[in-house]
């Protein structure tokens, strides 16, 4: 087999027609090529008028060897990458009981590793099963009547089901070639496996999910949704849960709650289990037309439908040393209404697979620290979005509509009253706000210093009729779940294994499934006989 790398292809090609381009490359005959599939696409827009595809492709010639000799630039044997260890042939020990506590990419990977392989679990959810949790939803954005244990944050999927579905992962961890296979398995869309930029988008995420649950149960494991577990305690028969006030013993226990689970956290905090306090980020959700970003990116080539919506990601340095970026960019999606308790507005983003709504949001966010909580306290950080999230719900008019600015007014410190080219896609309801009085002075500084400058990378990023929209406080963990570095365990909890964004290990779907994965493996070590 052949690596081919940096292959620079028109857009306008197929990829199911790169024979001759192959064929030209390693300098042979059409019908000399064999076979070939792609490893990478990614997309090369520094030059606006001529955007081109670039493959990394695995190739099977006729008289390999001679191509090779030839030393073509780009064109190397293919090595198979290590892959992840099957335990097909290992038996395990059967009468040990493991509980994973949340049912989101954490959760989810493990116990879909475990019941691969016999290794019978039972997973406890707070929230519902997907399709009720979208009726729940639904419910929350026609009636403004909130589920606090099912809703955007809560249930089957985690918070990553009301995303974009984006799968980046920047470790490259040999378990994520598995991953993505199940995810294809399971109904994602092939092209992830190659993309450069993967995503599955919520309309198609919903199913994936349902797909996976159902194999870990034909695999003879146990899903139990409307479970929220209250309390864990350490005890002779290992561990003690408390869910929906009835007791149940485990040996192992995969904490795998995700980073809303305050309420979780501050119990594990009152049990001793040992937490820090760690560094996050928070902000707003930033919104303009998806066509306007379309030609910021792509130019001439805007509307060219191989290339779908457009993306980006900024950053800034700012004078008074606050990070400032965007996350989570969702392109022709939408601004969700993402609160779990009452009292508290928060926000996200979420797109659909075609990626084909009107806008596009992403969100801005600058970087927290002890020093904004004014506190040392191990759970400061809960409080202060805490605290954002009810000046947002009054900001909004206490009924989860959301404030919302212009990028112009935001600067100006002042109420915007009238809406200028974009619409703002929140679906509950808005209301005119100066988002300026959520955030101190500093954190507001950092924002008005950095807009222009993300303008300077991407035109039209600050147009003044941009909207904000308050406010974005669940972009990853604001605690650690010490654990150990190598068993993985909490470092005073034993047998406790905090796993994924909730625990502080991950940062989006791809890390936090992959960190599950991790956690799973190494049980399935300590239960090897």
């Amino acid at each position: 087999m052949l690596l081919i790398t940096q292959l620079k292809v028109s857009i306008n090609i197929q990829d199911g027609d790169l024979n001759k381009i192959i064929a030209k490359k390693i300098q042979v005959n059409l019908n000399e090529i064999i076979d070939f599939s792609i490893i990478r696409r990614s997309i090369d827009a520094r030059k606006k008028d001529d955007i081109l595809f670039v493959y990394n492709l695995k190739v099977k010639a006729e008289n390999e060897a001679k191509i090779l000799s030839k030393r073509i630039r780009n064109v190397e044997q293919y090595i198979e990458k290590k892959a992840v260890k099957d335990y097909s042939n290992t038996t395990f020990e059967k009468n040990k009981k493991i509980a994973v506590i949340g049912f989101g990419p954490a959760g989810m990977f493990s116990a879909l590793k475990l019941a691969s392989y016999g290794i019978n679990i039972t997973v406890f959810e707070r929230g519902e099963e997907v399709d009720k949790r979208i009726e729940s939803i639904k419910r929350f954005e026609e009636t403004g009547v909130l589920n606090t244990e099912s809703n955007i944050q809560f249930g089957e999927g985690g918070a990553g089901t009301y995303s974009d579905g984006k799968l980046t992962n920047r470790k490259k961890d040999i378990r994520g070639k598995w991953l993505f296979e199940e995810f294809v398995k399971a109904g994602a869309p092939e092209e992830i496996l190659y993309v450069h930029n993967p995503h599955i988008g919520t309309d198609k995420l919903v199913n994936v999910v349902r797909s996976i649950r159902e194999k870990i149960i034909n695999y003879g494991s146990v899903i139990k949704f409307n479970s929220k577990v209250s309390n864990i305690e350490q005890s002779d028969k290992g561990f003690k849960l408390t869910i929906n006030n009835k007791v149940e013993y485990f040996d192992y226990v995969i904490l795998a709650i995700g980073h809303s689970s305050r309420d979780t956290i501050e119990m594990l905090y009152k049990n001793k289990v040992d937490i820090q306090a760690k560094p996050f980020a928070v902000g707003l959700r930033i919104e303009h037309q998806q066509l306007m970003i379309n030609k910021s990116q792509f130019g001439p080539n805007y509307n060219n439908k191989r290339l779908g919506a457009a993306e980006y990601k900024l950053t800034h340095q700012t004078t008074n040393k606050k990070g400032v970026y965007t996350f989570c960019m969702c392109p022709g999606g939408y601004v969700v209404p993402s609160s779990s308790e009452e009292g508290m507005l928060a926000v996200n983003g979420m797109s659909e697979y075609l990626r084909d709504n009107v806008n596009a949001n992403s969100a801005l966010l600058v970087t927290v620290d002890k020093h904004d909580f004014l506190s040392n306290h191990p759970l400061a950080g809960i409080e202060f979005q805490r605290n954002l999230e009810r000046k947002a719900y009054v900001l909004g008019g206490s009924n989860y509509h959301a404030p919302i600015q212009t990028v112009d007014d935001f600067i100006k410190n002042k109420i915007t009253n009238k809406l200028g080219s974009v619409i703002p896609s929140y679906s509950i309801g808005y209301k005119f706000a100066n988002l300026q009085s959520l955030f101190s002075n500093k954190i507001n500084d950092a924002f008005i210093e950095a807009l222009p400058k993300m303008g300077n990378k991407l035109r039209g990023f600050n147009q003044k009729d941009a909207i904000l929209t308050g406010v974005e406080s669940r972009s990853s963990s604001p605690v650690r779940i010490t654990r150990n570095s190598d068993s993985l365990e909490s470092i005073n909890y034993p047998n406790l294994y905090p796993t994924g964004e909730g625990a502080g290990y991950a940062g989006g779907i791809v890390s936090a499934a992959i960190d599950g994965i991790r956690v799973a493996e190494i049980i399935m070590k300590r239960l090897e006989l």
